[in-house]
């Protein structure tokens, strides 16, 4: 059998083949998935990726499993590790960190102002695969950037710095890092007024540095044999496969609940009355990562939000003990509820923590209303992505629980709002394919979304 594209997804313990045929045509088709263990501590992810499209090859019972091309996202060797300095903390430093987070970044340090000794010790330790420098709106203040760029440069890292600060800097930018053993990106002000902000410059460069220097991660070096096509950061395919999608279909929010982190992806303008009483601007797409909330690895901090008494009433189960023989994946009707509830939970929270807000305050000249974050009133669909929302039996109902929490002052999606979830878990390879092929990755969404 011969098929277009492979998309690889290379995460850090499990890499997953995703095989798609008829891409050049109206109706592009899923065929289907292999999964292998990666191979990233053997020193060659190769062996991880044959292994997987090898499982494929035997799931789709054939003798012999051809390719045109293989594209590729990856979180594995740790993801894409990241550190952001900038100038004042709710300007620069927010819209760098913006741009960062969008690009499928993990972000281990963030700065604001001239960086102290703690802060450069912190850079050793951490060892990012990019270090991105804020700063200034443009022909504004100079000094914090050109401090913290020089800091930087006397580490002497063999690692990739983006400028993306006052663009009067660029030369002198330039003239620190020319000696050293880090190439520089310099790219437009991500903040280059007040109240303005330009993060799509810096999300697409930081996505193309990552494609070039991912092959360095310990591993990956032989990576370039089997994909030829773009790689970039999985989250980041995930959040452009829903900036594809909005473009389409109209605004949305993706949640990614994994066994880590649980990310959420909002692609929307927000509502003209709101943006007129906002105090700062928002992205068009963002993304928020919750560290804290996996419904694996983090189940204990998911439990002790619930409270395990609350746990135990609710559900009338052994929590310490279901907690005690957790698996990654679960398989008993108890494990299985146990883990819906955990995802709720997840979903809730984040969304709490993604969404803005509106405040009033009250002065000499009476009540003020200002609205602050993200607003999603204006949200048409809501999707459900990762291993929790698209195999646990729940997952739309678990959706379902957003459309029935209190609005009150919170710029939450509407009841009107459409719950999906990605059947076929296969939006960040989409993600990736849309770089090349946009209209079958519209495609293939809809149907895995149930959209047709």
């Amino acid at each position: 059998m011969k098929v277009n594209v492979l998309v690889a997804e290379i995460g850090s313990t499990t890499t997953v083949v995703n095989a798609f045929k008829d891409i050049h045509s109206p109706c592009p088709r899923f065929i289907g998935q292999g999964q292998s263990p990666t191979t990233v501590l053997e020193g060659d992810v190769n062996i991880g990726l044959r292994g997987a499209v090898e499982d494929l090859r035997k799931r789709l019972a054939v003798d012999q499993l051809e390719y045109d091309e293989m594209l590729a996202t990856s979180s594995a060797a740790g993801g894409l590790k990241m550190t952001v300095h900038g100038l004042v903390y709710d300007m620069t430093v927010r819209a760098a960190k913006e741009a960062a987070l969008g690009a499928g970044a993990i972000i281990h340090q963030v700065t604001a102002g001239r960086m102290k000794r703690t802060d450069i010790k912190k850079i050793k330790e951490i060892k990012p695969n990019i270090i991105l420098i804020a700063g200034g709106v443009d022909y504004g203040e100079r000094d914090t950037a050109i401090h913290n760029a020089e800091k930087i440069a006397e580490l002497g890292l063999d690692v990739p710095i983006i400028y993306a600060g006052n663009i009067e800097n660029q030369e002198e930018i330039k003239e620190i890092f020319a000696e050293t053993n880090s190439k520089l990106y310099c790219v437009e002000n991500v903040y280059p007024k007040i109240d303005q902000l330009n993060i799509e410059p810096t999300r697409k460069v930081i996505q193309e540095v990552f494609e070039e220097h991912i092959i360095h991660a310990p591993g990956m070096k032989a990576v370039r044999e089997m994909v030829k096509g773009p790689i970039i950061p999985t989250p980041g395919a995930v959040m452009e496969a829903s900036k594809t999608l909005k473009e389409e279909v109209g605004d949305l929010i993706t949640f990614d609940v994994g066994g880590a982190t649980t990310d959420l992806h909002s692609v929307t303008e927000g509502s003209e009355e709101i943006n007129r009483i906002l105090v700062s601007p928002e992205p068009l797409a963002k993304r928020t990562v919750e560290g804290d909330l996996g419904v694996y690895v983090n189940m204990g901090n998911i439990v002790e939000r619930i409270g395990k008494e609350n746990l135990e009433k609710e559900l009338s189960l052994n929590i310490e003990a279901l907690m005690e023989a957790y698996r990654a994946i679960p398989k008993t009707p108890d494990e299985i509820k146990f883990v819906e509830r955990l995802t709720l939970e997840a979903v809730l929270t984040a969304l709490e923590r993604h969404a803005g807000k509106i405040r009033h305050l009250y002065g000499p000249g009476g009540k003020t209303t200002i609205a602050e974050g993200k607003d999603l009133s204006n949200v048409k669909y809501i999707i459900g992505t990762g291993g929790a929302l698209t195999r646990l039996p729940k997952g739309k109902e678990i959706l379902k629980g957003i459309l029935s929490k209190n609005r009150q002052n919170i710029l939450y999606p509407t009841d009107e709002a459409q719950i999906l979830i990605d059947n076929h878990y296969i939006m960040a390879s989409l993600g990736v394919l849309a770089k090349r092929y946009p209209e079958a990755a519209v495609a293939l969404m809809k149907e895995s979304l149930g959209m047709k």
